[in-house]
């Protein structure tokens, strides 16, 4: 009669239980129902274990032997756990991903004793994930059907946070040469495992191995310094269910919605179905490791939006796959939509999500691509990235090096292919993000960088219709035979390149110039410096070393002054405006303009004037900085005007002529910010011009 008393209060409270649970409240403060309704806590021997083991079943009870092991931590685990616990996750949440992911490791390593060369035969080959969730007790359960733990391997594995249960395996299949798959195998187990210790007041194990006759066992502890592990008597299912006490301040997390959010976020494409109270939650496909040819162009769109969150279509879509020198799967968008200017100047993250093994790493991968390229979007997988304890941070700085080389080159040669294959579809795509690429030459200290950057750079040119933008790889191409630089000219607008004296005087050689309309452009090209061993000149550097000398005035032209009387100019020129012109020259080639200021890098200076107050302050103290060289034009008129003024002795007339010269040259060369500093000169010399009338 006393056995079956007990058997009956038993059932009694077990239907209770059942019954309790699946009530809804109707109470004010449902926060507080479960205390209100159980004020004293159902301890562990008193309840039946819920779903630990089976997945679809009926609850199962399981009776454990009543002997108890207690086992202590050592001293370096417990220090190891207090740092897991408080300080090596960045985010709490995390540690659900680390518990499905040794779940599927769990299901991985099932897989490869299955296929193994003897290996022992599971008759149930299911293998599935499980969590449940009770907001009213605040447990969050995580189950595997995979292969399981024996008690050694419990405490082996559970015991010692500093043997990682995956890694032992690993290092064990790599010894089989049968086995080729090792780099399946997601984390460290010992590790990710004791995340839950960020949530928990205790954490729960009970695993059944996948080998014959070996009992289940159940593993307890609150991660102060001990655990306990029993035999249970009762048969349980194979594979490992973690059950989480939550804390109260981490009670989110018995939640159903907040646990499927974050399964999604970060465990959306492991490859075993993984189910929260029975539905499965990641049905998305991991596109990135399927052959590029079966992916239709929506099933593109519909993945982009999710890694990306934005709701147009991609524009470019680069699907990469390498496996030496490393392990690489990529997949790579650029979107439809215009960046707006907060887009190109704000410090945002890289759009590129990092996922080891279908496994979310990192959402935002700063360390994978150059921060010019952060417009990209995608996802980057890779077995090859090494991970530190919490999986979060990466440690093998090479490595991340490599594959950062490995992903720019191959964007940078797929927008170049691009290009080629569609050159209106580019150009349109380059007048869109143009900035994001001269940004990366200008932060870039690597010149074999820069270069690879600068083969995505477009320019409008002398030889081409306004608009019809030409690389720098095409300019090097059609270089006349004598040529031996790249030649730019920086101006407003391609109207003032084209009428500018400086395009005048290197026209005249047939070279080919690039025009540039941005100030940056102007930095840009001199930080660049050069490509494929050609140097880039602006074609003001040009003139001015080209007329080191005077150039010769041919004797006879009535055009022009003599070379004697030019002469003679220069070296009046000289003496009164030695204070400002270093020196002055005799340039033939200039045509319809009468002088040009020159000077050595002279983009720099143009630079340095607009980034600097002096000339805002002090005009005057500009001529003393600069080295400028006066290049005049024997043959044009306002030149053989003032050589004719000076010599008839009107020296305030000749001074006023030639200062208001070097003005408009100092203005045509861009070295004035202010145009109207020189009006006061200008309407000066009108008024003594005019004096006769």
């Amino acid at each position: 009669m006393h056995l079956r008393s007990i058997v009956r209060h038993r059932t009694v409270l077990s239907t209770s239980l059942r019954i309790l649970q699946s009530y809804t409240p109707t109470v004010a403060n449902q926060a507080h129902y479960h205390q209100r309704i159980l004020p004293k806590p159902i301890t562990r021997t008193s309840i039946p274990i819920r779903r630990y083991l089976a997945t679809n079943a009926e609850q199962a009870t399981v009776e454990s032997v009543p002997r108890v092991e207690k086992h202590q931590f050592q001293a370096e685990t417990q220090q190891l756990l207090h740092i897991v616990a408080k300080s090596l996750y960045s985010d709490k949440e995390i540690f659900i991903r680390e518990l499905i992911s040794n779940a599927n490791d769990a299901l991985e390593k099932l897989r490869y004793v299955q296929l193994s060369a003897g290996g022992e035969q599971v008759a149930d080959d299911k293998r599935e994930i499980y969590l449940y969730v009770d907001d009213i007790n605040k447990t969050i359960t995580i189950k595997d059907t995979g292969i399981g733990m024996t008690k050694k391997e419990a405490i082996d594995n559970l015991g010692t946070i500093a043997r990682s249960g995956s890694k032992l395996f690993i290092e064990e299949l790599k010894k089989d040469k049968t086995t080729t798959d090792e780099g399946k195998i997601i984390g460290q187990f010992g590790v990710g495992f004791y995340s839950a210790f960020m949530v928990s007041n205790s954490v729960e194990v009970v695993t059944r191995s996948y080998k014959k006759d070996e009992p289940g066992y159940r593993w307890t502890s609150d991660g102060s310094g001990s655990y306990e592990i029993e035999t249970l008597i009762d048969d349980v299912e194979r594979g490992t269910s973690i059950r989480c006490h939550l804390r109260d301040d981490c009670a989110e997390f018995s939640k159903e919605e907040t646990v499927k959010q974050i399964v999604k976020k970060y465990s959306n494409f492991v490859s075993a179905p993984i189910y929260i109270n029975d539905v499965r939650v990641n049905n998305l496909r991991a596109l990135w490791m399927e052959d590029a040819k079966s992916i239709k162009e929506d099933e593109h769109t519909e993945f982009y939006r999710f890694v990306s969150g934005q709701y147009d279509k991609p524009r470019y879509t680069l699907q990469y796959k390498i496996d030496v020198p490393i392990n690489l799967r990529a997949l790579i968008y650029i979107p439809q939509y215009k960046p707006n200017i907060f887009d190109v100047t704000q410090e945002s993250d890289v759009g590129v999500a990092l996922y080891s093994r279908k496994v979310l790493i990192q959402p935002k991968a700063n360390q994978l691509l150059p921060r010019w390229l952060r417009f990209v979007k995608g996802v980057v997988d890779s077995e090859d990235i090494p991970l530190n304890l919490s999986r979060e941070l990466l440690q093998d700085s090479n490595l991340i090096r490599k594959i950062r080389l490995l992903l720019s080159q191959r964007i940078i040669r797929f927008l170049q292919e691009q290009s080629k294959k569609d050159k209106a579809k580019y150009q349109e795509f380059y007048e869109d993000y143009k900035l994001f690429f001269k940004e990366g030459i200008v932060r870039t200290a690597d010149q074999g960088e820069k270069e690879d950057i600068a083969k995505l750079l477009r320019f409008d040119s002398s030889r081409e219709e306004h608009g019809n933008l030409i690389s720098l790889e095409e300019y090097i191409d059609r270089m006349v035979p004598e040529q031996k630089h790249i030649y730019y000219l920086a101006g407003p607008s391609r109207e003032l390149c084209e009428n500018s004296p400086y395009y005048e005087a290197i026209r005249q050689k047939g070279y080919e110039v690039l025009f540039v309309y941005e100030s940056h452009d102007e930095v840009l090209l001199m930080q660049l410096a050069e490509f494929d061993k050609k140097k880039l000149k602006s074609v003001e550097s040009e003139l001015e070393t080209d007329t080191k000398k005077d150039d010769t005035i041919l004797e006879g032209d009535a055009r022009s002054l003599s070379q004697d009387e030019a002469n003679q100019l220069k070296q009046w020129i000289l003496k009164q405006f030695g204070d400002k012109i270093k020196n002055v020259k005799i340039n033939t080639k200039l045509d319809q303009h009468p002088c040009i200021i020159t000077t050595n890098e002279m983009g720099a200076v143009r630079h340095f004037l607009k980034t600097n107050l002096l000339q805002r302050n002090k005009q005057q103290e500009i001529y003393k900085v600069l080295q400028l060289n006066f290049d005049i034009n024997p043959k044009h008129t306002l030149i053989k005007k003032l050589y004719t003024i000076q010599k008839s002795n009107n020296t305030e007339l000749a001074n006023m002529l030639c200062q208001q010269l070097i003005d408009n040259a100092m203005v045509t060369a861009g070295l004035v910010e202010d145009s109207r500093l020189v009006l006061t000169g200008l309407n000066k010399l009108l008024e003594k011009v005019l004096e006769k009338y």
